[in-house]
């Protein structure tokens, strides 16, 4: 730690992060078990981006924005998941002052834009089963790139508000951070400054993006509901109905989790569920996302059958 003779207190220029567990058998199973876990996201993520890319039958608005949450699922994954490796590696993880920041900036931006691109996904379904003869409309090309547009740059503020009230915060004291990654919450603890505009701003910050995703979902999938129980065919409805399968189980595991961390009262859960429902959101959902979009998507399927015979016959 650096002295800063002017504030009798020393500016800390680096973080060592506790992790899961201080148990090295449970350490060994962890990494085993995470490790398997990253793989899987990278390789599947990737191959549902590339046949997305490759297969032209899967060009439409909803698999490109299918493209696009695979991307930040890698991105949320990948900036939580080789430092919590490291961690059950070594015997003191320590990550920098600005590598701190820079692991919660991206944390931030990844799962915002994840929050947005679930809304715009569920606002993509209700076109398409509630306004279908408008779809190609609503849903054109120029649509679409500004839907990201907002979905990206949302993340990047939020990520900017969690960043600059990181930067705000002054540490002199302990600087262990009880968590597996630079998480806002542990960090507010270790600081010996004024917390209550740095603290305030990025809660508003999330909490207003959370109200404002979950109510396009919430109005998307009313009305999706209700032009569903109108039509007369029952295979009608089971079509309709089938095709928000795979995006509703991603949008309850996501916002499930999130809504236990962010939302309910600290007082109610430990640091120990916190890291455990951390893990779920940031390293097992950024799996499971493409396992559950395959599994219950039959032009996902049909694609990669194509593809797959394709490359055998060549």
């Amino acid at each position: 730690m650096d002295f800063l003779g002017d504030r009798n207190h020393t500016a800390m220029t680096e973080f060592i992060l506790l992790g899961l567990t201080d148990d090295p058998k449970l350490q060994v199973i962890l990494f085993a078990v995470i490790l398997c876990i990253y793989l899987v996201t990278i390789f599947g993520n990737l191959s549902t981006i590339i046949l997305i890319r490759v297969s032209s039958q899967l060009h439409h608005p909803m698999y490109l924005f299918l493209s696009h949450l695979a991307f930040t699922d890698i991105g949320s994954s990948s900036s939580v998941t080789p430092k919590m490796l490291v961690n059950f590696l070594v015997d003191e993880n320590t990550i920098s002052y600005f590598g701190c920041a820079t692991q919660l900036g991206s944390a931030v931006f990844f799962g915002t834009s994840d929050c947005f691109l679930l809304a715009v996904m569920a606002y993509d379904r209700f076109v398409a089963i509630c306004n279908p003869l408008l779809y190609s409309t609503k849903m054109s090309t120029q649509v679409c790139f500004q839907l990201l547009s907002v979905a990206y740059i949302g993340g990047f503020l939020n990520a900017c508000s969690f960043t600059l009230s990181f930067f705000s915060l002054f540490f002199c004291g302990p600087n262990w951070v009880n968590h597996f990654f630079c998480d806002f919450s542990p960090l507010v603890k270790l600081s010996c400054s004024d917390i209550s505009v740095p603290a305030v701003v990025p809660s508003f910050s999330a909490g207003s993006i959370i109200v404002v995703t979950v109510f396009i979902i919430a109005v998307s999938y009313i009305y999706i509901l209700i032009t569903i129980l109108k039509m007369r065919s029952s295979d009608g409805r089971r079509k309709a109905f089938s095709t928000c399968t795979s995006h509703l189980t991603a949008v309850t595991l996501y916002f499930g989790t999130i809504t236990f961390i962010y939302v309910m009262p600290k007082s109610s859960y430990s640091t120990d569920q916190n890291k455990v429902v951390s893990v779920f959101y940031m390293v097992v959902i950024p799996m499971l996302n493409p396992l559950i979009y395959s599994l219950r998507n039959k032009e996902i399927k049909g694609a990669l059958k194509r593809e797959l015979h394709r490359k055998i016959s060549s």
